[in-house]
């Protein structure tokens, strides 16, 4: 049995989440132990722009935020659980990172 740790992130908190359920309902449908997910800090990129294109008046900005939601599932598996977990269909914006450990 392997140790595969799976990595979620996008922008959209519900496709994240979606993912885990869905990477979970394979994992028990396989019997594979597992744990998780678990919800990582959310990272805040946060660009200040300036209101006024030319520079002139008075100086007033506009605060554009983008946060990264991220997940964490642990799962002792073999090979076919861990094929089955990569025919998930994906959506573009979402990040995932399968890192295999023994």
């Amino acid at each position: 049995m392997q140790k595969a740790r799976v990595k979620l992130s996008s922008k959209s908190f519900e496709r994240v989440d979606e993912i885990a359920r869905q990477v979970i309902a394979v994992a028990e449908r396989t019997g594979a132990k597992y744990s998780g997910p678990v919800p990582l800090p959310t990272k805040k990129l946060v660009i200040p722009t300036r209101k006024s294109p030319c520079g002139g008046g008075t100086e007033t900005y506009e605060k554009w935020e983008m946060r990264i939601h991220k997940r964490l599932i642990d799962i002792k598996a073999d090979e076919s659980t861990l094929r089955r977990i990569m025919r998930v269909e994906i959506p573009e914006d979402v990040h995932v990172e399968i890192e295999l450990r023994d």
